[in-house]
């Protein structure tokens, strides 16, 4: 089976929804490439791949469609070369790297300058790249600007270029249409400097706009226009080249132009410029926000911390902390990277992970989380995952990783969008000839300022910002709420969903059972027996048997030996304890190994009606006892059940307990649908019984056994406090231990895909609306048509509509908060 690949670019020059049409198309086409998902709002294409395709070639694919990948630059000073060979194994480790695309290694200076592309490499790669040739780096800085400040960077190009055009058009602007809008401006113009020479004057002003602040639009247009892929650079450019070349004939040579078609368009050209760069500085500052939580996210990481080495601590960075490493973490500090407690007690706030304002207790044995704030106490700890492997840096790549995911719903805007400028370039045509052919005089003018509208008025910026933009901050605001979307479609997924299974123990419960009742049948000891149950049942790692053996110890009872321990999964558990053999378990094991339950079965049966969970004990083959174990319901528990209720939602509870037990919760809890007595093997057939009738299905668990049913599930939810089986196989997250997370990852997925759809309805109806009104369909029944410079501020408006109302989600309360706020 050929392996598959999965790689990230960030993306230049994408301006407009035609631009992801193309980058995608042009990836797709690399042999080898099975998807690739391109996002523009955070400017990245995600690309799965297998050989023959690669990363060189994917980058040279990008170069060629006119959007090449992002690559930044970092410098090291090199120590141990002493000749041109060493030159050229450096070269090599660093060329090595997965995501470097050039290595210049330099013997006289000691250094090296590697190039590779953004988001794909970091510094301690590399040094751990040339520590493996054998030599010693050390980084020396980077070109690299972070996402944050180039986005801040960009927008204050923008703002620069954005003042320059509008002073420069402004008087443009009142020369030509002062006279419309007050009369006497006019004839003030006439009076003094005449209108041929304002004509001159706009002709100078406007093209200092066009080759100073709007040149870009003609750099990046007419290029991708040659190459057969127009995008809204080219719309721009061509248009506002249209009305300033009409206006450059009727100024220089109006010989050539009949009578009456003998004005200009300075005006539309240069304030056209002026609005389109308001609209993308606009779009520049609100798509800096849309990254706001990563970058609350990242910065959570403490950028160094006190590390025991050589006898002594000292100040090490963060990328140079390894495993093992020995971190003092003073009173008010913030933990460095995941460990272990090895000495100290204090209070750590863990509340960025999981929500929770209270302070939890930590001691030796306990585990950290880097990014969390110690309290009062001073502590010692041991890492124990570092760098790319911590929690906090798990999160944040959870969250890259659903921002740049693409919905189902995009896919349809992106196969619009593909071939949305040609169509618009072509209805551009289309109107001037019909304008020419039909329109009244002067025909050439009114084809001209319908033309130019309907170019300026369809730039398709919004369509490809509706969707992305909602995605990141969405899932960006989840986040922060504790709700990790591990893959971004989840966001629509859940939409589908009508009924939501969660495994009972851990989930609903506090998956930390107590032993409430045991009843010992006639010829038993009950402290024997109990002894002898909680010595088997203490090689079992089932929360039940971690209830017997410690309602064992609490009695004081000392456990003896055990030989011959064995488990049947979902049945029990036996071993030889001093000579006798022993089974705990439930019914179906006894029935199973033919042990007749006598008068405990009716004992464990009212166990069962109350809501607990009856075992039984056997010894030598003879029922000893009937146990009753209960997990505590969390008190979360009921109020989110009621708020899954309220948003039109069932819910079905999925459980290896007897049906009477599992019934008596379901009634105290409002449960929906139960299925009892169910195998861990049996989940999956359990959820395909629920979805028979064409339900969709959210599964909710948090235990290496749920695993298959999370994969299985429409939606898979893993409780963040379960194991790393569990958090592999979902498509949510939950930071949080308990269903209140299940709640907000609905609420938070309904507000984000009915910000999408609005998102969608003004993008494109604003497009089906105004293109017919610019190409003249009011001009008929009332003499209006839609001026260019109206055209370019209604295009601009619909972009920042989009983003502004992607932004209200950062503003999304949480449905359930903490039972202590």
């Amino acid at each position: 089976m050929i392996p598959q690949h999965k790689l990230k670019l960030s993306v230049e020059g994408m301006t407009c929804a035609s631009c992801v049409g193309r980058v995608e198309q042009a990836l797709n086409a690399v042999p080898g490439v099975t998807e690739a998902h391109v996002n523009l709002a955070n400017e990245t294409a995600q690309i799965r791949f297998q050989a023959p395709a690669d990363a060189a070639g994917l980058v040279a694919a990008l170069k060629a469609s006119g959007y090449p990948a992002r690559s930044q630059t970092a410098a090291l000073d090199i120590e141990g070369m002493t000749c041109a060979s060493c030159v050229g194994r450096v070269e090599q480790a660093l060329g090595a790297v997965p995501g470097v695309t050039a290595a210049r290694v330099n013997l006289a200076s000691e250094s090296a300058q590697v190039d590779y592309l953004e988001g794909q490499v970091d510094t301690a790669a590399l040094l751990r790249a040339v520590a493996g040739a054998g030599y010693a780096a050390t980084a020396r800085g980077s070109s690299a600007v972070p996402v944050a400040d180039r986005k801040e960077a960009e927008a204050a190009a923008l703002k620069r270029r954005l003042l320059l055009a509008a002073a420069l058009a402004l008087p443009v602007f009142v020369m030509e249409m002062g006279g419309h809008i007050y009369a006497p401006v006019h004839h003030w113009i006439a009076a003094t400097i005449g209108s041929q020479n304002s004509w001159f004057i706009q002709f100078v002003l406007t093209t200092l706009v066009l080759v100073g602040p709007g040149r870009q639009f003609y750099l990046k247009g007419f290029p991708a226009l040659l190459r057969g892929a127009p995008d809204m650079n080219a719309l721009v450019a061509v248009g506002t080249a249209a009305a300033y070349g009409f206006s450059v004939v009727a100024t220089f040579l109006p010989t050539v132009l009949p009578g009456d078609t003998r004005v200009v368009y300075y005006e539309s050209a240069a304030v056209i410029v002026v609005l389109i760069l308001l609209g993308r500085y606009l779009e520049a500052r609100a798509k800096g926000r849309t990254g706001e939580a990563i970058r609350k996210l990242v910065g959570l990481q403490a950028k160094s911390a006190m590390v025991e080495r050589n006898g002594t601590a000292e100040e090490v960075a963060l990328e140079q902390i390894v495993l093992g490493d020995v971190i003092r973490v003073r009173p008010g500090e913030r933990i460095a990277v995941d460990g272990e407690v090895i000495e100290g007690k204090a209070y750590v706030d863990e509340s960025m992970i999981t929500g929770e304002p209270v302070p939890v207790a930590k001691a030796p044995g306990a585990e950290v989380v880097g990014g969390t704030v110690n309290g009062t106490g001073a502590l010692r700890v041991r890492a124990t995952r570092v760098g790319d492997d911590t929690m906090l840096a798990q999160i944040i790549r959870m969250v890259e990783d659903a921002q740049g995911a693409k919905l189902p719903i995009q896919g349809v805007v992106d196969r619009i969008t593909l071939w949305f400028v040609p169509v618009v370039m072509a209805l551009a045509a289309l109107t001037v000839l019909i304008w020419l052919a039909f329109g009244p005089s002067p025909a050439l003018t009114h084809a001209l300022v319908a033309g130019v509208a309907v170019l300026i008025i369809a730039c398709p910026c919004a369509m490809g910002l509706a969707t992305p933009t909602s995605i990141m901050v969405g899932t960006g605001r989840a986040a922060e709420m504790g709700v990790l979307f591990r893959k971004g479609d989840a966001l629509q997924a859940l939409q589908g969903v009508s009924v939501v299974a969660v495994d009972k123990t851990g989930t609903l419960t506090e998956g930390k059972p107590a032993l409430t009742d045991l009843v010992i049948a006639d010829g038993f000891d009950q402290a024997e027996v109990l002894r002898r149950v909680a010595a088997v049942e203490s090689f079992s790692e089932h929360p039940i048997a971690g209830a017997i053996v410690a309602a064992a110890k609490a009695e004081g009872l000392v456990l003896p030996e055990v030989t011959g321990f064995g488990s049947v999964t979902g049945y029990g558990v036996m071993g030889t304890v001093e000579g006798a053999r022993i089974m705990v378990g439930a019914d179906r094991l006894m029935l199973r190994r033919k042990v007749d339950l006598g008068q405990l079965e009716q004992a464990a049966k009212d166990m069962g009606r109350a809501g607990k969970t009856p075992l039984f004990a056997a010894i030598d083959g003879k029922i000893a006892a009937a146990i009753a174990v209960s997990d505590p319901i969390k008190p979360t528990t009921k109020p989110a059940i009621d708020a899954l209720h309220r948003m039109g939602l069932q819910v079905a509870m999925i459980t290896g307990d007897n049906r009477a037990a599992a019934e008596a919760i379901a009634t105290e809890l409002g449960i929906d649908h139960v299925v009892a007595e169910v195998l861990p093997q049996g989940k999956v057939e359990a959820l395909e019984e629920l979805r028979k009738d064409g339900a969709k299905l959210a599964f909710v668990g948090d235990g290496i056994n749920d695993a298959p049913a999370l994969a299985h599930a429409d939606v898979g939810i893993a409780v963040g406090t379960g194991t790393d089986v569990a958090i592999e196989s979902a498509d949510v997250v939950l930071m949080t231990g308990d269903l209140r997370g299940v709640v907000n990852a609905f609420d938070i997925s309904a507000r984000t895909m009915r910000n999408i759809r609005q998102n969608l309805f003004w993008a494109f109806g604003y497009n089906a609306a105004l293109i017919p009104v610019a190409a003249g369909s009011l001009y008929p029944a009332f003499g209006l048509q839609l001026s260019p410079m109206l055209a370019a501020g209604a295009m601009a408006l619909s972009s920042v509509f989009v983003l502004s109302n992607a932004l209200r989600l950062r503003f999304i309360r949480p449905v359930l908060r903490s039972m202590t706020d």
